[in-house]
């Protein structure tokens, strides 16, 4: 099923290029802004992970250094049957982790030190799990790709409404922009789903790689607390990368009084049977929670933790 979301994202994608070069712009002016688009694109990719590390202030360290962390990134790299990545660790107190590279090969897994007092080593195993899937998915590569379309929009909107393009047919430019600015704003949401697709693929890989859902539910379920606790100035700084991390900091205070509610027994944890009681049962969004949702990187807590227990009868 999701699989099939992904594939129908694609296509309703290239569809919206395709209506662009043929009923919107000559493919002359097209393939201008696809070029620039793309270069920025290109840019971006090049020195991203560059960026990353600056910003996070990451530090590579050796097995010397982490050995239950590198044993773990190698083990749960071998069973992916992806080169082992770099391994580093984050000073920054925000409980995260977060996987980023330009290729397979070039992958780097890094952990907070936030996360590495606050989970157990299954659960944090299980959090690694889903970092390795998201290299082993080439996911980011995939949003790096789609996100074009939308450059490519807002290029068109800008040049068309307020860069003096097609003033040889001024009947035609103020449409042009209007059309170029929805879909700049559609394939932005388009864009958000797919990168909540992916964090969904991520739960899914940690748990073929045989980590019990309940760990990463568990894990999840202490981020949000975790994020919760975080001044808002440090939770500010963070928002640039957010796509990056298991969960999204910024809703996590929201997201507190739906995930209390799983843990019957208040343990701290969530555990097998109330991830079967959770399974079992239905959730309900608000029309607020859906909104918020679709503006944001990362699925819904809830139906995320709802879709890990789905995964717990074929684990």
């Amino acid at each position: 099923m999701l699989q099939l979301r992904m594939y129908l994202l694609l296509g309703i994608m290239f569809a919206i290029v395709y209506a662009l070069i043929v009923v919107i712009l000559p493919p002359a002016d097209f393939l201008t802004y696809g070029i620039l688009a793309s270069g920025m694109m290109f840019i971006q990719y090049m020195i991203g992970p560059k960026m990353v590390e600056l910003s996070m202030r990451v530090k590579y360290v050796s097995e010397e250094e982490a050995p239950e962390l590198h044993q773990m990134v190698e083990e749960l790299a071998r069973a992916a049957n992806i080169p082992k990545p770099k391994v580093g660790i984050s000073p920054v107190q925000l409980p995260n982790a977060f996987a980023f590279g330009r290729s397979i090969s070039d992958g780097r897994v890094c952990v907070t030190e936030g996360i590495l007092g606050l989970l157990s080593k299954d659960e944090l195993r299980a959090v690694l799990g889903h970092e390795i899937s998201h290299l082993k998915n080439r996911d980011v590569t995939i949003i790096t790709m789609l996100s074009v379309i939308p450059t490519i929009c807002w290029y068109i909107a800008w040049s068309t409404m307020w860069g003096g393009y097609g003033r040889d047919r001024r009947g035609s430019q103020a449409y042009i922009g209007i059309v170029a600015f929805i879909l700049y704003f559609l394939t932005n949401l388009l864009v958000l789903y797919g990168s909540r697709i992916r964090e969904y693929f991520a739960d899914r890989g940690s748990v073929m790689l045989g980590n019990p859902p309940h760990h990463l539910a568990t894990a999840l379920y202490k981020l949000v607390y975790g994020s919760a606790k975080t001044p808002r100035e440090s939770l500010k700084q963070m928002e640039g990368y957010k796509a990056f991390f298991l969960n999204d900091p910024s809703r996590a205070r929201q997201e507190i009084a739906e995930l209390s509610q799983l843990d019957l027994d208040l343990s701290g944890t969530i555990d097998k049977d109330e991830l079967e009681m959770i399974r079992r049962g239905r959730i309900s969004l608000s029309t607020t929670d859906r909104l918020i949702e679709l503006l944001s990187t990362h699925p819904n807590m809830l139906k995320r933790i709802k879709y890990l227990s789905e995964l717990q009868s074929t684990s």
